[in-house]
């Protein structure tokens, strides 16, 4: 009996062992999450201005970063007579398919131009922006700073005033 029994074992482990190569070969899935993801780097393309005038790299600069629960971004601008403004932002987010809630941990704010101190706001402030959705478009308002954004593909606008920054996905 014990031959018999490994006669009929030996063809059900072949199934089962065929049964798993046949899944071997599949990638894996990863879980179906609701919430939009904008995680990445981006970097400061350009900056049109509503008369048409376009600055770019090294005239303006900047490069921001969203982690699963961070965002940090840097920019800084040069003027004709050589003076710098710039922007930093450090704070934490969640994005959701209706909000993007923002806790800011720290700023600075430069304007040489306009002959004004820098400006720091380290007040913990946490505030929303209602987040549309559309197929891989995600469209939002910066709840700290004027500018809307709209992220797409590889592609970020921040757009305030008529005046329209473009970001390119780098990471």
């Amino acid at each position: 009996m014990h031959v018999i029994m490994a006669r009929t074992a030996v063809p059900m482990l072949l199934i089962l062992a065929l049964g798993a190569l046949s899944f071997a070969g599949e990638p894996s899935r990863p879980p179906a999450s609701s919430a939009p993801s904008i995680a990445g780097t981006y970097r400061l393309v350009s900056r049109q201005f509503p008369d048409g005038t376009m600055l770019k790299p090294p005239d303006i600069m900047g490069l921001q970063t969203y982690t699963k629960t961070h965002r940090h971004l840097n920019t800084i601008r040069k003027d004709a007579t050589g003076k710098f403004a710039s922007f930093s932002i450090v704070s934490t987010y969640t994005l959701t398919a209706t909000a993007y809630t923002e806790t800011l941990l720290f700023s600075l704010r430069t304007d040489q131009p306009g002959g004004k101190d820098p400006v720091y706001d380290l007040s913990g402030q946490t505030r929303s922006s209602p987040v549309t959705v559309d197929g891989g478009r995600i469209q939002f308002k910066a709840p700290f700073e004027p500018p809307l954004f709209v992220f797409e593909g590889h592609t970020l606008t921040a757009t305030l005033d008529g005046r329209v920054d473009v970001w390119e996905k780098v990471e």
